[in-house]
């Protein structure tokens, strides 16, 4: 990305990507998904890598979930992207790669995988990006890295998350290979996992005001119908 682009101009390039109103509850994730991508793709020591993309990726699809239309939802990632300058098909391919990868891994495989004891032939280029992530110094980590190694893991072994101490533990395990601040790594999931369950709530609270609303419409639509046969009959009786 052109780094004497503001904030402001990847706003602004966003909404002329796509130009359909987004639903209340889902702006706020939209935009502050925008800014932490925009400030991250200006700092100098910022490398594109394919956890990061699984982390975008997953972010998005979690935050969004249940938005409408369907449609919209692809529009608005496709923006995001290439409002940044980026390209949406590389992030979902990469993401999609890794998802593919940890799916076919227990959760002790997979992490064996991330700190190198263990390849696979058809992850080689994978495998490098961790390679140059554990030895890259000026490595610049972010709270949407780690949640794409959340993802990684969730995906190899959805108890192994549930659990706290099983998470923990393989957060440090993984943490001490790609030499990650393991305290930063932590705080950052518990919090991502904090918004999510908020998200899920407000979802919950959106959805009744729409039913509510919905009520209310249809009983006025229903008054109206009961109202017209007697204004008829007035009518023609006179």
């Amino acid at each position: 990305m052109n780094n004497n682009r503001t904030v402001s101009d990847t706003k602004r390039s966003f909404y002329t990507i796509h130009t359909r109103p987004i639903n209340s509850i889902y702006r706020r994730v939209v935009e502050e998904l925008m800014v932490e991508m925009h400030l991250l793709s200006a700092n100098a020591d910022f490398q594109y890598d394919p956890i990061y993309a699984l982390g975008v990726v997953t972010a998005f699809d979690r935050f969004m979930l249940g938005y409408a239309p369907e449609a919209d939802r692809l529009s608005i990632f496709n923006a995001l992207c290439k409002s940044l300058e980026d390209d949406p098909d590389r992030y979902k391919h990469d993401a999609h790669r890794l998802e593919s990868l940890a799916g076919r891994l227990s959760g002790s495989e997979l992490l064996s995988w991330l700190d190198r004891s263990t390849s696979f032939e058809d992850a080689g280029d994978l495998q490098a990006s961790l390679g140059a992530i554990a030895g890259n110094a000026q490595f610049k980590y972010s709270r949407l890295f780690a949640i794409g190694l959340f993802s990684l893991l969730e995906k190899a072994d959805p108890d192994m998350v549930k659990d706290q101490a099983t998470r923990n533990d393989a957060i440090a395990k993984v943490s001490a290979a790609l030499h990650l601040p393991e305290d930063k790594v932590s705080k950052d999931l518990d919090l991502y996992r904090s918004n999510l369950e908020k998200m899920a709530q407000a979802r919950i609270v959106l959805q009744d005001v729409i039913q509510a609303e919905r009520k209310k419409r249809e009983k006025r639509d229903t008054t109206k119908v009961t109202a017209s046969p007697t204004a008829d009959s007035s009518d023609s009786s006179n």
